[in-house]
């Protein structure tokens, strides 16, 4: 009779499908033989032999040598655990991924792998089924891995992609989320993975607030242009939006860098001429001849026109601006003074024009109040008082777009 030691054999965990967290090296159970739990020489002598061709990677005499351990009669339960030892071990080494899955659950179902070692052969299981895209079988072993002891919470991916790639979107979103609050919550940054998988999956279930909100996660962690876009986008389209606040809209992508069309910019730069933000569109122009955007092209006569004609109401604007002040000053309500101060900061003339969209705002009686309270906001971070713009823009109510709004600026303004 005899002791036996089954050598340390690795499993890896191979890194497939979306990016992932590659498993750290799991090792197969050790039989350890206790007084009772010996070999007798008929078993041990051909596992010993096998043990060695499998180290010399000669897997099929390692396999007719386990053959021969298994034809001794009356096979006692411990004889029986160590035969399947090797028969997982020989089927991992030779990349039987099959085999060595349905071997490690025969252990597992022994009794006889306790502790990490059963922690390990679990999550080999896991992983062999995700490799083998058994995404339901994968679901349920790293599901069990998740409640041994020393489970490591990186693993913790792979469930949340098999659940993604089983089409199973809900709880692949539930779960992605309950992993980037932990990390949050740990002031750890969430990877652009997790967030775009979470992104994904609400796409699945049509849970549009909640794609909104992981959008915003990831431009506050991964500032692109393109997730910025996707973002406005989604505001724009958005039930309930109003096609008042097109010129905010437009402000907001010009200053993520999204507005790119010479379309747009023309629009952006009509709309503020109607505004009578004249300084705003001459702004507009520049830009957008500066990034050769506008001036080119078939267009560039029609864009020509609308650039003389800033310059000519610029001119007016100089002859006339300040006419009206008193009379705005003096109305019951502050839509005219307001309107008056926004004229002045488009200009770049802070000193005057923040006093009077002040003032508007507190004769109240205002046709869109949130507006006031949103462009004075943006009057505040033209004039280089961050501070004072995020306090102002966090008080804008509003279901029409006006709150969003102001939410997506606040974000905008800790990146700059």
């Amino acid at each position: 009779m005899t002791r036996f030691r089954l050598l340390y054999v690795g499993l890896v965990g191979a890194g497939l499908g979306l990016t992932l967290l590659p498993h750290a090296p799991l090792g197969i159970a050790v039989a350890q033989a206790q007084d009772e739990d010996k070999l007798r020489p008929e078993v041990g002598k051909p596992l010993q032999k096998a043990q060695d061709f499998v180290k010399q990677h000669k897997f099929s005499e390692a396999s007719a040598q386990l053959r021969d351990a298994e034809a001794a009669k009356n096979k006692t339960a411990y004889e029986s655990f160590v035969i399947e030892q090797m028969r997982g071990a020989i089927a991992q080494a030779s990349g039987d991924t099959a085999g060595a899955s349905k071997s490690f659950q025969a252990q597992l179902a022994s009794g006889r792998v306790t502790g990490a070692e059963q922690t390990k052969l679990v999550l080999a299981v896991a992983s062999m089924s995700y490799q083998a895209k058994d995404y339901p079988t994968a679901i349920t072993w790293f599901t069990r891995y998740f409640k041994e002891p020393g489970a490591d919470p990186a693993n913790r991916t792979f469930l949340i992609q098999s659940y993604y790639l089983s089409g199973d979107y809900a709880n692949a979103g539930k779960a992605q989320a309950e992993q980037i609050a932990a990390e949050e919550k740990a002031n750890a940054k969430p990877s652009e993975e997790q967030l775009q998988l979470l992104a994904a999956c609400q796409t699945q279930t049509k849970d549009n607030a909640g794609f909104a909100a992981t959008m915003e996660k990831l431009v506050v962690y991964y500032p692109k242009k393109d997730y910025w876009a996707q973002l406005i986008h989604g505001l724009q389209v958005k039930p309930g939006f109003s096609d008042r606040l097109t010129l905010d809209l437009d402000r907001l992508q010009l200053a993520v860098g999204t507005l790119a069309a010479s379309a747009q910019y023309m629009d952006m730069a009509q709309i503020a001429l109607q505004a009578g933000l004249t300084g705003e569109a001459k702004t507009i122009v520049d830009k957008g001849y500066t990034a050769g955007v506008l001036g080119t092209g078939t267009e560039a006569p029609r864009q020509q026109r609308l650039k003389d004609l800033v310059t000519r109401t610029i001119a007016d604007d100089q002859q006339n601006m300040g006419k009206g002040d008193a009379e705005a000053a003096a109305a019951k309500d502050g839509n005219a003074l307001f309107d008056i101060g926004a004229k002045y900061v488009s200009y770049g003339q802070f000193d005057k024009g923040i006093p009077a969209m002040e003032q508007g705002i507190r004769k109240d009686a205002l046709k869109h109040p949130e507006d006031a309270k949103l462009h004075l906001g943006l009057a505040y971070l033209a004039a280089g008082q961050k501070a004072k713009a995020v306090q102002m823009l966090k008080t804008v109510g509003g279901t029409d777009g006006t709150a969003d709004l102001a939410r997506l600026w606040i974000l905008q303004i800790g990146k700059v």
